[in-house]
């Protein structure tokens, strides 16, 4: 399976992105320039952490007319995957693919700390490996990660099934006192409707090795890579 990671000017957490699929998935990953349209065939496309152009106007909202965002448009309609980690979920709801917007976090001031969260749907390529109501550590870094939207959206993403990760307790409860940001619902990650595009705030890509405190989300990473492999 065969990942692109694309790269915005501002991107700072492509690179590990780029480590975990090749050293630690051990699977053929390339950078994508945002200038270019050629996805290089790629079977996933990682939309990474990081300020892309600065942060500038709205996290998200130049980064959206980026020229490689046309063709990953094209390449969700026709079934392509999708992980959007913090500041590309918020690319990914500026661009249209998700819907809602990231606001400022409630106390206005960035967070950057390990976190839990409970794996609310198992059905996507992204949560595969995973058990309904598992809770995961996954670190998050972020100053804009309060998920808002309009209580009609809310309420189909609650029909659907399409809220993948909801910030909890290490216990599994969904409480205020575990939400980090504000978020509504708690919500921490959520899907398209067609399940190929997931947007999260925590960064899976580091937790992804013994050496970075805990393992717990590669199991994002795996989930896609198994979703890719044809079923005998």
């Amino acid at each position: 399976m065969k990942f692109g990671v694309i790269i915005f000017p501002g991107s700072n957490c492509d690179h590990d992105a780029f480590w975990t699929i090749q050293q630690v998935a051990h699977q053929p990953v390339t950078f994508l320039w945002h200038e270019s349209h050629d996805l290089e065939n790629c079977d996933a496309i990682i939309v990474p952490g990081g300020f892309a152009f600065g942060d500038y106007l709205r996290t998200g909202a130049i980064a959206k007319f980026s020229p490689v965002m046309e063709s990953v448009r094209r390449f969700v309609d026709g079934g392509g995957l999708v992980l959007g980690i913090c500041n590309g979920f918020q690319i990914l709801c500026e661009s249209g693919l998700l819907p809602g917007a990231l606001m400022r976090n409630v106390g206005l001031k960035y967070v950057c700390k390990p976190v839990q969260v409970r794996v609310e749907n198992v059905s996507t390529p992204f949560t595969n490996t995973c058990a309904l109501g598992e809770v995961l550590t996954i670190p998050i870094g972020h100053m804009e990660g309060n998920y808002f939207c309009d209580p009609a959206t809310l309420n189909e993403l609650h029909r659907d099934n399409r809220v993948v990760f909801r910030y909890a307790t290490p216990a599994g409860e969904i409480s205020a006192s575990a939400n980090p940001n504000g978020s509504l619902d708690n919500i921490a990650g959520i899907c398209n409707a067609g399940g190929n595009v997931v947007g999260m705030m925590p960064h899976p890509e580091r937790s992804s090795e013994p050496a970075l405190g805990g393992t717990d989300g590669m199991k994002v990473f795996h989930s896609m890579v198994g979703a890719a492999v044809p079923s005998t």
